[in-house]
């Protein structure tokens, strides 16, 4: 059984880093597709990460590892403490993935206020279909 290729590289000769919009580095593939993004935003001394996807062709290569360490190599460089993201507890490639990569879900009397009204907003959109945690990563 041979092993699975590699995961493409974050930022490729087909995607040139000047053309990614700020907040949003995706993964290398094919020109001009990429096969994954990870949408940050910041606030309260931390970048939050909004979004991390991964096109299911692409899965179990190690890209969205390599992106949310590319979203926590961003975050330190800019010397904030922490990123932070909202997620499903429960889902494997949500809440446990996370705390494999060293997120913790803080307790609601950690959130603030960012946090807490990003919470509301969600249950407002509707996401609230599963229990849902607020992690953070201290860097």
């Amino acid at each position: 059984m041979g092993s699975a290729p590699p995961a493409p590289p974050l930022w490729g000769p087909d995607i040139p880093p000047a053309n990614h919009p700020p907040g949003f580095p995706p993964a290398g593939g094919p020109p001009p597709r990429p096969v994954g993004f990870a949408l940050r935003g910041g606030g309260a001394g931390a970048v939050h990460l909004d979004q991390l996807a991964v096109h299911p062709d692409h899965g179990r290569r190690g890209v969205g590892g390599r992106l949310l360490e590319a979203v926590c190599d961003h975050a330190a460089s800019t010397g904030v403490a922490a990123v932070t993201l909202t997620t499903f507890r429960d889902v494997p490639w949500n809440g446990p993935w996370y705390a494999q990569r060293g997120f913790g879900v803080l307790d609601p009397a950690e959130w603030g206020p960012e946090l807490a009204a990003l919470v509301a907003h969600e249950r407002e959109l509707g996401i609230e279909l599963a229990p849902r945690v607020v992690m953070r990563r201290v860097l």
